[in-house]
């Protein structure tokens, strides 16, 4: 049910509405496309992929210390709902962000980032204690799933209030949207309640002690050696990393992606990213089957090879319903290479282990400096070449590399018996 409560924000905040806001009220017939931040002028889709690059490189510099504190402690979930909260907050304080205040607007982009980010380093980190083994594809699976439920459902509701704003009372689409930037972070802090009522709190009963600063730094640095040491640990860390590096830098800037080398309206986009989510329900599934009949690594391998097309036809793509087309590309290997890539990783933590925030930030910090890399190379590239179809292409050879560390990897198959009870 976290992932019901905090996916609204990676789908309205992050894919949908607000880069397309972003981008309209930054705009000027003065500057074009050009914006003023703290006195520097960038372009403006430039400095929205670098505000996420410097969101998560904060979340990857203190999460491993967070989640080595929150083990020794017993505290995943007090830093969890810390997190939630902070994220919440700065969604509805987008609210107040009309383009006049580019620094607001983006400050509260990055602490939501931080927010979201932040809380799933601890989220993740449950599914070792509230699964089995056999469990653990088909529960990750199901999380992402209800994901995309709740933020469809969501997106449905603020893509009216866009399109129709008389009806809901408002002035026009603009004022409809920070509505919607109001409603998710509402919607987030408001459904998270259900997961912090039922996720065990301390389950192993741990007791804060002086210089827990120290013990979860020092706790961090002995996993680091045990991981570094674990030959298909560190060798899975190193495929999610190059991989990540693209599924998540085109899940975050497809939207921008569609606006300025298309020109696609709002509603368009919208409608793109809508198929994006419906398609991943199906396809987190499907690969959680795949993966049962054929083990994890083939079921990653072919969706890695799925995303290197993608890449490629992204470059060549010029009108709409080849857009569409690639979205529902998109959206079939998103939701099965984000749960998979979770599921995967937990099976590899060991099992006498109960340091499980710990084993996970390393997971976590991996996705996160990914997005980092991913992101900066993708507006990086836009900014030199001017094209961002370049940012698109140069994205495949970060799932080239993916997939020859992933044909390394030795993972085992297991025989499951997907169980929700």
């Amino acid at each position: 049910m976290y992932d019901w409560a905090n996916s609204v924000y990676s789908l309205v905040i992050t894919s949908t509405i607000f880069p397309v806001y972003y981008n309209s009220v930054t705009q000027s017939e003065d500057l074009g496309d050009k914006v003023n931040f703290f006195g520097i002028e960038v372009v403006n889709t430039v400095l929205y992929s670098y505000s996420i690059s410097f969101s998560f490189l904060v979340i990857a510099l203190i999460s491993p210390l967070l989640s080595g504190i929150a083990d020794y402690s017993g505290k995943k979930l007090a830093f969890m709902k810390l997190f939630a909260y902070m994220g919440s907050m700065a969604c509805v304080g987008l609210f107040f962000f009309d383009g006049s205040n580019l620094e607001f607007g983006i400050i509260c982009s990055v602490m939501a980032s931080i927010g979201f980010s932040g809380s799933i380093v601890f989220y993740n980190a449950f599914l070792p204690e509230i699964a089995t083994e056999d469990e653990m594809d088909f529960l990750s699976a199901r999380g992402f799933s209800l994901g995309y439920i709740g933020s469809v459902i969501l997106l449905v509701l603020n893509l009216a209030m866009v399109q129709v704003p008389e009806v809901f009372g408002l002035t026009d689409g603009g004022e409809a949207a920070r509505w919607s930037f109001l409603i998710t972070g509402i919607w987030w802090i408001g459904f998270a309640q259900i997961a912090f009522r039922f996720l065990p709190d301390n389950p192993y009963h741990r007791k804060v002690k002086k210089a827990i600063f120290f013990k979860g730094y020092r706790e961090i640095k002995r996993i680091f050696k045990v991981v570094r040491k674990t030959v298909v640990t560190r060798r899975f860390l190193l495929a999610f990393f190059f991989y990540s590096m693209g599924v998540q830098t085109i899940m975050y800037l497809a939207a921008t992606f569609g606006d300025k080398e298309l020109m696609l309206p709002g509603d368009k986009l919208i409608l793109t990213i809508l198929i994006i989510q419906l398609v991943a329900i199906a396809g987190s599934y499907l690969f959680a089957y795949v993966s049962k009949m054929f083990g994890n690594k083939l079921s990653l391998i072919i969706m890695v090879l799925v995303w290197l097309l993608i890449c490629g036809a992204a470059y060549y793509v010029v009108n709409e319903y080849q857009f569409y087309a690639l979205a529902f590309f998109v959206g079939m290997v998103m939701g099965g290479i984000q749960s998979l890539s979770r599921s995967t990783y937990a099976k590899l933590i060991p099992a006498e282990t109960t340091q499980h925030a710990s084993y996970f930030s390393f997971f976590d910090v991996t996705e996160k400096l990914a997005v980092v890399f991913g992101t900066f190379s993708y507006g990086f590239i836009e900014q030199i070449t001017g094209n961002m179809r370049n940012s698109a292409l140069f994205l495949g050879l970060f799932f080239l590399v993916g997939l020859g560390f992933l044909l390394l990897v030795r993972i085992p198959k297991l025989e499951f018996k997907p169980s929700f009870t």
